[in-house]
């Protein structure tokens, strides 16, 4: 377990703080392996009805933390990150995101899997997959579309820039907008109201939901995760990455 990730069971609750403010809870893998030990450990806790993954007041995730990913890029599917994405997707027990500050890639695309969630007004969404020379992952190529329609998701995932949470609620990746004060309140509250249902109902309902799009969901992600590490390696990921870095702009006119 790292220091940047907090975990607390309390009140049937499983609670995953994302806790490194100092880079804007940049991802990295040891971050990536303890939130899906924390999802699995969640699962088997026959306490445990329902998990609540949050950051801090101002600051969800800033997505991946780049330098981490450029030294150990992830090779296979049994790396930390596909561990976690694995987790969520398959998660029986309901999930709930409290969002609040910046909330990029998998910041976003990890709420696809989600049950609800709770978006505070200075919550900003982005998906820079196609800017950074990478493909859009978590399933978020077949549940996006699903979600919002398909002229709504080519906007977020194919130009990659941020966007409101009343831009994330138009487009049902968020539940409701809540006031940054009461926002994990808010979050709290639901997570009670859920752990206080008959729970086999309330996992078979989750499963009715879901179970419908696991295969295409599972072989999406397959897919998207083949391409996400072959991009990883190529010239123009490597470039994007770089450059941002380095606080440039970056130069795709050579590729």
């Amino acid at each position: 377990m790292t220091e940047h990730v907090l975990t607390q069971t309390r009140d049937r609750i499983a609670r995953i703080e994302l806790n490194r403010a100092d880079k804007k809870n940049a991802l990295t893998a040891e971050m990536y392996a303890a939130m899906a030990d924390a999802v699995v450990a969640a699962e088997a806790d026959a306490q445990v009805r329902v998990t609540l993954i949050h950051g801090k007041p101002d600051c969800f995730t800033a997505g991946n933390d780049l330098k981490d990913f450029l030294e150990r890029p992830p090779h296979g599917e049994d790396s930390p990150v596909f561990r976690f994405l694995q987790a969520i997707s398959t998660a029986r027990k309901p999930l709930i995101a409290a969002v609040a500050g910046p909330a990029v890639g998998i910041g976003t695309t990890m709420l696809l899997h989600c049950d609800l969630v709770y978006a505070a007004p200075n919550a900003r969404f982005q998906l820079p997959f196609v800017p950074l020379g990478l493909v859009p992952e978590a399933g978020s190529s077949l549940l996006l579309p699903r979600i919002a329609g398909y002229q709504r998701a080519a906007e977020l995932l194919l130009l990659g820039r941020p966007f409101t949470a009343e831009k994330a609620l138009a487009a049902g990746i968020v539940t409701e907008v809540i006031p940054e004060g009461e926002l994990l309140e808010y979050a709290l509250d639901a997570a009670l109201g859920v752990a206080a249902l008959p729970p086999s109902s309330l996992r078979a309902t989750k499963a009715l939901m879901k179970d419908r799009q696991a295969q295409p969901l599972a072989q999406a992600m397959q897919e998207e995760g083949a391409q996400f590490r072959a991009c990883l390696s190529s010239p123009e990921a490597r470039e994007a990455m770089t450059a941002f870095l380095e606080k440039r702009k970056p130069d795709f006119s050579r590729f």
